[in-house]
């Protein structure tokens, strides 16, 4: 039973049973404002934003009434969510699909098209393994918070994959590579609030991801074309799996557990398309793309996929470089970090600081910054090369269009991240964690429910880290469960939950020009989440009773 004293946070013991003298009671009235939202979006269909909007009150009223929580405290908590919602989370979506927007503008999607349907055969649910599944994990190593899902969803879209089928995909296929996303900063958070050595935590991950996997490639394929995408395609499934498996089993053990989602799907991309050098599946006509009108010059296909290696060779130099210049250290020393107003008396549940109400603004560390600046150089570049259709100034035009575009997304994604941080702050998340860990031994079977409803919540798995790092930790050594192997967890599990997080639903449905439709996405990318988690669950318990005990390290 975890234990919590009145001392350890910033309310009275009191806070913890709003209804009745139990946790239980707390943890089912911190429920309310999710609950609200998956039931307003998922079965009556209510447009996000307003989902949220009702989520955000109710996570009010609990917040005020509940637990205790100064109104004002309470508003500017929902304010600095907002703010957080705006940057970097807003910056990153903008600029990722203002990146597609060009090659769009500039009719230049249309030789993207052509190179993967060259490198995929023709076949879009090959194109589909090596953009949702190797690409995007690629970009997941390298930038996470959002781009990589708005970049590969864009893609799959511009491939005449339905919409809709696209971003599920997408969600699904790069759902095992957020734990280790942006170097992975979700495996140091955990590692660090639970005190234990992150690289052991990071091969346990290792060792675990594997047997997801083998799951996710034919789970895409299904995705995209049922049965028949399956029992065509699963040499390449397959194929892509060794890669992505082995690379994370490599990575973390024999490499650098931060260069792990990197690593891997670069491997995973390499094996597929020699794959297809020698192997052609059977295509039907409804999954081949259309044949090029024209063979492709090598200088067309460099400049189609520009923004796309571009985006590689920027987050490399940003996240790697350290010969003469250490690039990393410099940016994220321009980084402008100081506690939001109002909010420093809010307490973390150990009785320190909520590192929650330390905001940053990462000017130039940001993923945002980098595809910005990406963006500058492809309209450059385009304009050079095509200056009667294309020039700089166009380029920037579309920059405005973009954000016109996506201004529904963004204000649903300011507001969900003002329900997150009002349930983070209050008490209320980790109200459900706590209740969560007092079951006891059977929590190795939960555990990684904590890391799925945290990432659900808040879009990140690092802020799913940061909540319940030291909770997983200290759960742990009351169940005499491995603290490694539930921190792991918790960081597979918040992967898993973003495919059903409603940030991501934002992106991913503004990514495919489908706004408006996140119901109909949550309850198709639902299954998934669930059957995965529920997996997930039942490895983390059979390894924690010594029945696959050779995956905690």
């Amino acid at each position: 039973m975890l234990e919590l004293s009145s001392a350890a946070y910033p309310w009275p013991l009191e806070a913890f049973q709003p209804t009745v003298d139990s946790l239980t009671g707390s943890a089912l009235v911190s429920l309310l404002p999710l609950v609200f939202f998956f039931t307003a979006l998922g079965v009556f269909s209510l447009p996000t934003q307003w989902c949220a909007i009702g989520s955000l009150i109710v996570a009010l009223i609990v917040a005020v009434v509940g637990f205790g929580m100064p109104v004002g405290m309470s508003l500017m908590s929902a304010v600095e969510g907002a703010a957080f919602g705006l940057l970097p989370i807003v910056y990153i979506v903008v600029m990722a699909v203002w990146l597609y927007n060009l090659t769009d503008r500039t009719g230049r999607a249309v030789d993207v098209q052509a190179v993967f349907s060259l490198v995929g055969k023709g076949d879009k649910r090959i194109q589909g393994l090596l953009i949702g599944f190797a690409f995007c994990g690629l970009l997941e190593g390298l930038a996470g918070f959002g781009a990589p899902v708005a970049i590969a969803c864009a893609m799959m879209w511009t491939l005449g994959l339905p919409p809709i089928r696209s971003a599920i995909a997408v969600m699904v296929g790069n759902a095992l590579n957020v734990g280790f996303g942006a170097m992975a900063i979700p495996v140091t958070t955990v590692a660090k609030l639970g005190g234990e050595d992150a690289a052991v935590v990071g091969m346990t991950m290792g060792r675990i991801t594997p047997f997801l996997l083998l799951l996710v490639p034919f789970l895409l394929l299904f995705i995209l074309d049922g049965v028949r995408g399956v029992k065509q395609c699963w040499l390449a499934a397959l194929v892509a799996w060794v890669g992505m498996a082995g690379g994370h089993l490599v990575g973390t053990h024999l490499l650098s557990y931060e260069l792990t989602a990197v690593f891997a799907s670069l491997l995973s991309f390499i094996l597929l398309a020699g794959l297809m050098t020698v192997w052609s599946p059977t295509t039907p006509d409804d999954m081949r793309s259309p044949a090029a009108e024209e063979k492709l010059p090598a200088s067309r296909m460099i400049l189609g996929l520009l923004p796309y290696w571009l985006v590689i060779i920027v987050f490399a130099i940003a996240k790697l470089w350290t010969v003469g210049v250490d690039v990393p250290a410099f940016l994220a020393s321009t980084t402008l970090s100081f506690t939001w107003p109002g909010l420093d008396g809010v307490l973390s549940i150990d009785g320190s600081p909520n590192s929650a109400t330390e905001f940053s603004v990462p000017w130039l560390a940001s993923p945002g910054t980098m595809l910005l600046l990406t963006g500058m150089i492809v309209c450059v570049v385009y304009a050079k090369a095509d200056p009667e259709r294309f020039s700089f100034g166009m380029g920037m035009k579309t920059l405005g269009q973009t954000i016109v575009q996506l201004r529904v997304s963004i204000l649903t994604i300011c507001l969900v991240m003002s329900l997150a941080y009002v349930m983070n702050l209050s008490g209320q998340t980790v109200t459900i964690g706590a209740w969560m860990s007092a079951t006891g031994a059977a929590f190795a079977f939960l555990s990684p429910l904590l890391g799925w409803i945290g990432t659900a919540v808040t879009g990140s798995a690092t802020s799913a880290g940061a909540l319940f790092g030291s909770l997983q930790a200290t759960a742990a050594s009351n169940a005499g469960l491995p603290p490694q192997l539930l921190l792991g967890v918790n960081e597979i599990g918040g992967g898993i939950g973003k495919i059903i997080s409603p940030q991501n639903l934002a992106i991913a449905s503004a990514a495919v020009k489908v706004e408006g439709r996140e119901s109909e996405l949550l309850r198709k990318a639902l299954p998934y989440s669930l059957l995965l988690i529920i997996l997930l669950g039942v490895i983390t318990f059979l390894a924690s009773n010594g029945i696959l005990g050779f995956l905690v390290v």
